[in-house]
């Protein structure tokens, strides 16, 4: 496996693709950004990538693993990603061909 695209990367790769000065595509992607935190607690969605949505997540009973004693968790905001189907199907069925 290869290393992860970095922030500065991408923006590169971005820019020269859409022949963009550096510092307009940074723009963008910084626009983007702020957007989907915006967004995220209606559900931003990202099309062919994925969503950003909040969920509630329920109060319950947990073990506290160093003691094996029952403790209560509260009940808490999460955030979490759904990848899209179209991703998982480029990124997932494309090494099987």
């Amino acid at each position: 496996m290869g290393k992860a695209m970095t922030k500065s990367q991408l923006i590169t790769t971005l820019a020269e693709k859409h022949d963009l000065t550096k510092k307009a595509m940074d723009g963008i992607v910084l626009e983007l950004t702020e957007l989907a935190y915006k967004g995220a607690k209606n559900g931003f969605t990202f099309p062919g990538i994925g969503k950003l949505v909040v969920q509630q997540r329920k109060a319950r009973m947990g073990r506290n693993p160093q003691t094996g004693e029952a403790i209560k968790i509260s009940a808490k905001k999460v955030l979490k990603f759904r990848v899209a189907k179209a991703a998982k199907d480029a990124i997932l069925l494309k090494g099987k061909k």
